[in-house]
């Protein structure tokens, strides 16, 4: 499907902006905006704008053409520029990425990606239980576990620094492993 016409379906999907009067996590952000959502896909990509929404046809192709159920957008695959930023972010997420992998049977690259889109009806039937960056591993075991189809596409990336605002840090990536380990144990043996 061609690029421009994959952009315009893209921006006829848009239905709502949902503001928060107290800042509950990107969990509860998430969880808010999609019970809210009506349309015919939901896209999850961070506010921040490390992720270009320029790629959001590249993400919405596999979707338009019945391949896939969910597609995430990974900084570590395809030819897109990406900003050289902290190599121990780097390391932290591939190691992340290959236990989620793991517990969940799949072969992603980039599991902590901030660029992400779903069916709707899929990312609905989720019950969304992690309010902070947590719900990047439990959306990914839950949706490894509901056996839809996923794909991941290669995106660009403009990554922050933290004098720029860069917020996530040791302990995101604790909680991370947490919550992989508890929702691969918990949704292998339900």
């Amino acid at each position: 499907m061609a690029h421009s016409k994959l952009l315009e379906q893209s921006k006829k999907l848009i239905d709502c902006l949902i503001l928060r009067q107290t800042n509950g996590g990107k969990g509860a952000a998430l969880r808010d905006g999609i019970a809210k959502a009506s349309g015919e896909f939901v896209v999850v990509q961070d506010a921040d704008l490390e992720y270009d929404p320029n790629d959001l046809p590249l993400v919405l192709e596999p979707l338009i053409q019945g391949k896939a159920d969910v597609v995430y957008g990974s900084r570590f695959m395809g030819a897109h520029p990406h900003r050289v930023v902290y190599f121990w972010h780097y390391l932290a997420n591939i190691l992340l990425t290959l236990l989620s992998d793991i517990f969940n049977n799949v072969n992603l690259t980039d599991m902590e990606t901030g660029y992400k889109m779903f069916k709707r009806s899929i990312v609905q039937s989720i019950t969304i239980e992690e309010n902070g960056f947590g719900i990047e591993p439990e959306l990914t075991a839950k949706v490894a576990h509901l056996k839809v189809r996923m794909y991941e596409v290669g995106i660009s990336y403009h990554g922050r620094t933290y004098e720029e605002g860069k917020k996530i840090g040791l302990a995101d990536a604790l909680r991370a492993v947490w919550v992989i380990v508890k929702y691969g144990v918990k949704l292998k043996f339900r």
